[in-house]
């Protein structure tokens, strides 16, 4: 009788266990890139440097998510920056400067996170306007507003419906007396449906004493048709200072055998007595090794004009020359 109830007891304790695994997970995952980064044309001279993040940001990262049960969904991210060349932390040292969230969320009512996280102009940009996808040196961030992560925010993405979703973010600047300072406020209203996919993005950030903003509306779109994917972007910016100036990107991916070639132009045009303006035109091809190891080269090239200073950088680096040069080698876990 007793062998019968521990066999009753052990039972019951891996049906438990099994159960628990079923509703819950947590994943570790990340990413090691370098490479060689040649630059020309820095005010301090010509570099050549091996990097870390030329194609991707390098990370380690802790993904979880919990089922509730009545179709909600909890879930967290936890994510650090590192760079491969020096073996340093990333982002200034923070511990999880990449992304650091909470969230809950499901089907019927959409998902809220509260953390540091990125904002929906990052988001859009790197997911639908850039062919390069924020990396290498064909990064649409050499021109384009960062605008990357938002501490101390929460934002709200709605379901999907028939393409269709919405997400706003709210920063808190979390200044005593005045919640405008330091304040950020980021908006999108997306389609995605088959091949098309469309972005209207807005960013607003406000300074430390609230007496300024700056402000950055962007259009992007992303079409495909068999191996060819053709990426579009337009973009109207105001900086602290009160200067406009607007941005304007053509770029595409085409599957070149195992590979993916890219391409991007990428203009800059303000609206100031000086009128200065900056364009860049980027080349790039990614070749598979594996499905998490890859091979990459970049050429990237900007022309300054006018007193404009933007340089070719890649995913982690902002550069110091107005010629880049990449080749390195990246892997997914």
């Amino acid at each position: 009788m007793q062998k019968y109830v521990i066999s009753a007891l052990a039972l019951g304790l891996v049906s438990a266990a099994a159960q628990v695994q079923a509703q819950s997970s947590v994943t570790v995952y990340g990413v090691v890139d370098a490479g060689l980064v040649l630059e020309r044309g820095g005010a301090a001279g010509n570099t050549q440097n091996i990097s870390s993040g030329v194609a991707s940001g390098s990370r380690i990262g802790f993904k979880g998510k919990e089922d509730l049960g009545g179709g909600m969904t909890a879930g967290f991210v936890l994510e650090n920056g590192f760079t491969v060349d020096t073996g340093a932390a990333g982002q200034g040292g923070l511990l999880f400067g990449r992304q650091a969230y909470v969230c809950l969320s499901s089907k019927e009512a959409g998902a809220i996170s509260i953390g540091r996280q990125y904002s929906p102009y990052y988001k859009a940009t790197r997911d639908v306007a850039d062919p390069f996808v924020i990396g290498l040196a064909g990064s649409a961030q050499n021109i384009f507003s960062p605008n990357s992560r938002v501490d101390n925010s929460v934002e709200y993405t709605t379901p999907r419906y028939n393409g269709f979703s919405a997400d706003v973010l709210y920063g808190f600047g979390e200044v005593a007396g005045d919640s405008a300072k330091n304040r950020a406020i980021g908006a999108a209203a997306s389609y995605d449906n088959g091949p098309l996919s469309l972005v209207l993005v807005h960013h607003q950030r406000d300074n430390a004493t609230a007496t300024a903003h700056s402000r950055n509306t962007m259009l992007a779109g992303r079409y495909r048709i068999g191996g060819v994917t053709t990426h579009a972007a337009y973009s109207r910016n105001q900086d602290l200072l009160g200067n406009t100036s607007k941005d304007g990107l053509l770029g595409v991916s085409v599957a070149l055998g195992a590979g993916k070639l890219l391409a991007s132009y990428v203009d800059h045009r303000d609206d100031s007595a000086a009128q200065q303006r900056a364009r860049q035109m980027a080349v790039g091809y990614v070749h598979p090794l594996s499905v998490r190891t890859d091979l990459y080269t970049a050429y990237g090239h900007i022309i300054n004009r006018n007193g404009a200073n933007f340089h070719v950088g890649n995913a982690t680096d902002s550069g110091a020359g107005t010629t880049g040069l990449n080749l390195g080698v990246r892997h997914v876990f």
